[in-house]
This record gives structure tokens, sequence and C-alpha cells, in this order.
């Protein structure tokens, strides 16, 4: 009876882990499926996107050339799209860290007065949408003469309530020795931030410019509010000026946005590491 029954619990465990693998599986085919269209499409002309998008063939890459990522390239600028979005979002990426990082330590660190509150109000801050404040924002921005120009796109993204309160949680997890010793040995707040805190804080520092990077590269609101020139428009508002403006090629579309997407793909992927260390150490879900 026991060899049976262990028999028995043996089958029970292959069944789970079969049918474990057959549920992944089948997840894993649906998040994949719009990414390998985007990447099958942008191969294909225009016509035979719509027409195969309803059946298998949308997945097979008949017909296959380069024409569309030309067609992007030139009709969009695909070139001047691209370096103002790598300059866009660079500056708010590195800025972003700096700023951020000093106002999370500080908080998690120094004692002051209204350090609570303004805690508090950092915490209510990050659960308020951008788009609650796009207008005044940029009705601010506006008088002070910064629309179509790179600081208008650049400053209101640099404060993050978010990224200030993940910040604060990582160096408050963190232990205080080391500081304690570097101040006894005449090292300043900064001095200390700079040698100790920033290097510990590491898998912190790449989640933040994990998320940073991929919102700041995705924003469509602010630049379509804050930008009507070329000269200074990002990506992601000139692949929908492709999508709304005759002649509209789908192709071309799926072509555009795969080149917007893969700079993100490439951040991701060599700094995942960092991020899946820091989501474990601060519990970020």
């Amino acid at each position: 009876m026991t060899v049976i029954a262990r028999s028995s619990r043996r089958a029970r465990a292959r069944r789970a882990r079969v049918g474990t693998w057959v549920l992944l599986i089948l997840i894993g085919i649906v998040f994949a499926a719009p990414l390998l269209f985007l990447i099958v499409g942008a191969f294909k002309p225009g016509t035979l996107v719509l027409t195969e998008a309803s059946s298998w063939r949308a997945f097979w890459p008949s017909h296959a050339s380069l024409n569309n990522f030309a067609t992007a390239i030139t009709r969009s600028q695909l070139f001047t799209l691209l370096l103002n979005t790598i300059i866009v979002t660079g500056t708010i990426v590195l800025s972003g860290l700096v700023i951020n990082s000093l106002i999370g330590y500080a908080l998690a660190r120094f004692r002051f007065r209204g350090r609570r509150f303004l805690l508090l109000l950092i915490v209510a801050l990050a659960v308020v949408p951008f788009q609650a404040i796009a207008i005044p924002t940029l009705l601010e921005m506006s008088q002070w003469g910064l629309r179509n120009t790179y600081p208008g796109l650049i400053l209101p993204m640099i404060a993050n309530a978010f990224y200030i309160y993940l910040f604060y949680s990582f160096f408050l997890a963190m232990p205080v020795e080391l500081e304690e010793a570097a101040r006894v040995d005449g090292a300043g707040p900064l001095r200390v931030f700079r040698s100790i805190a920033v290097p510990l804080a590491g898998p912190a520092f790449a989640t933040v410019a994990i998320l940073s990077f991929m919102s700041s590269w995705g924003e469509l609101l602010w630049p379509s509010l804050m930008t009507d020139d070329i000269t200074v428009r990002t990506i992601q508002l000139g692949i929908s000026v492709i999508r709304s403006s005759p002649p509209i090629n789908q192709g071309v579309v799926l072509a555009s946005v795969l080149l917007a997407a893969l700079p993100v793909m490439v951040v991701f992927i060599v700094l995942q590491r960092r991020f899946i260390e820091s989501a474990a150490r601060s519990g970020i879900k």
C-alpha cells in the first residue's frame, strides 16, 4: 500500500507540474503575441498588415523587407526625433537620480522640523496623476516662455514623489554604522552620501533609472501639450503624427514603434538584474 501511495503521489505531482508548465506557456504566448505582431508587421507592406491581422498570417513574415524602416526614417525625420528624445530622457533620468536621491536620503537620515509633514506630502503627491496638474503646469511653463524648448519638456519631470519615496525607503533600510564611521573620520554629509550611501544603493538607482527612462521615453501627453515644433518633438509624439497624417501606412507605423521601443528593451535587459534585486530588497510590487 505504501508503494502504491507513493506512486500515486508522484503521478499527481507530475500532473501538477505539467499543468503548471502548460499554464505558464499559455500566459507567455498571450503576452508575447503583441510583441511578435509588432516585429513581424514592421517588415510587411502596410496593406498586408491590415488584411492578415485577423489570421495566423499576422505572425508570419511574408513579403518581408526594410522599406517600412526607410520610409519611417525619411518621412518622420526619425533621427531628429530620436535625438530629441535621447536629450530629454537622458537629462530627466540623470537629473532625477541626483535630486530624488538627495531628497530621499535627507528624509531618511536627517531630523528637522517639518520632516513628517514633508514626508506625508510626498506620499500624497505620489498618488496624484500628472494629468491632474498638466494644465496648470503648462500655463506656468508658457508664462516663463518655455514652450517648444528642452527645459520646458524636462523641468516638470525631474522631481518625482514616487522616486523620492523609493529612495527614502531604501536608505531607511540601510545600516548606519558605515556612515557613522565616516562621520567620525571627518566626512561631511555630502561626502558620506557620495562615498557610502550611493554605492550601497546601486539597486535603488538602477530601479529608478529604469522606471524613469521608461516613463520619460514613452511620455506622450506632456510633449503634445508643450511642443508643436519638429526641432524639439519627441519620438512618441512623432509616431502619433505619423499615425494620424495621410497617407497612413500601418507597416510604417509599426516600424516606427519598433524603433522607438528598442532603446527601452536594451536598457531593461542591461539593468534587469539590478531592478529585480532592488524589487526583492525593497518589497516593490
